[in-house]
């Protein structure tokens, strides 16, 4: 892992120091690529020999809909849990309590909903601090996403949450991009826009599918789209 950490704060580096520019765009675009491509690494690494990150912490999905309690350590996601499904977790006045997901059960107008209290994650979680990439690793299996605050702690404890998240693909309150993607088994990549470009443009959409190995596929681009936006459907990201 500590490979893949390396070449992520690289890439980091590289895209920190280099201006954002139409003429960077191509450069900056195969950038986003690889470091998605790092990420998803993290919570899936390569090889069949283990039970993945998330090995210990996810438990089987049941029911109609499952709900995923995600925070820092001692916000009261046990007690929450506690209150609203009538399953223990071990309440304490230190941090890190929960050190496995703790799943639970509610019953709203005959849907079957599960519930997961998440153990805490923690800042740099995204970069492999903690537990964190274990804990995304689940949370990404989740249809909806709660975030637990400590009220008495600052509400920028909130961004760093959302921040962490979306580090692993995660995004949050937002709606899916506006592209159309097929891939196909012959005939190179077609680019089609139904309106103006700022950002993509056919060889663009090429070098980021490249680092996929996807060398033929029909994409449709319905709204301004940016390199971010294709990286995710090509990733397969949650919204």
């Amino acid at each position: 892992m500590s490979g893949t950490l390396a070449k992520i704060a690289e890439i980091e580096a590289e895209m920190a120091r280099t201006q954002k520019n139409k003429a960077t765009a191509h450069h900056l675009g195969l950038l986003k690529a690889r470091l998605a491509k790092l990420r998803r690494e993290l919570i899936t690494p390569k090889g069949g020999g283990g039970g993945g990150p998330g090995e210990g912490f996810d438990v089987a999905k049941t029911g109609d809909a499952r709900i995923g309690f995600v925070g820092f350590p001692s916000v009261g996601k046990s007690t929450l849990l506690s209150n609203l499904a009538g399953v223990y977790s071990e309440v304490a006045a230190y941090e890190f309590t929960t050190l496995t997901t703790v799943p639970g059960v509610v019953r709203y107008k005959g849907a079957k909903i599960q519930l997961l209290d998440l153990p805490g994650i923690i800042e740099g979680a995204k970069d492999g601090k903690g537990r964190g990439r274990q804990v995304i690793a689940v949370a990404r299996t989740c249809n909806l996403i709660l975030i637990v605050l400590d009220v008495l702690k600052p509400l920028g404890h909130k961004k760093i949450i959302e921040n962490e998240l979306e580090g692993f693909g995660i995004r949050l309150n937002k709606h899916p991009p506006n592209i159309g993607f097929k891939k196909k088994d012959k005939g190179g990549i077609n680019l089609t826009a139904t309106c103006t470009q700022s950002e993509l443009d056919l060889e663009t959409v090429k070098s980021i599918l490249a680092e996929y190995k996807i060398h033929n596929a029909d994409v449709t681009l319905r709204s301004d789209a940016t390199a971010d936006d294709l990286i995710d459907v090509v990733e397969g990201n949650r919204y």
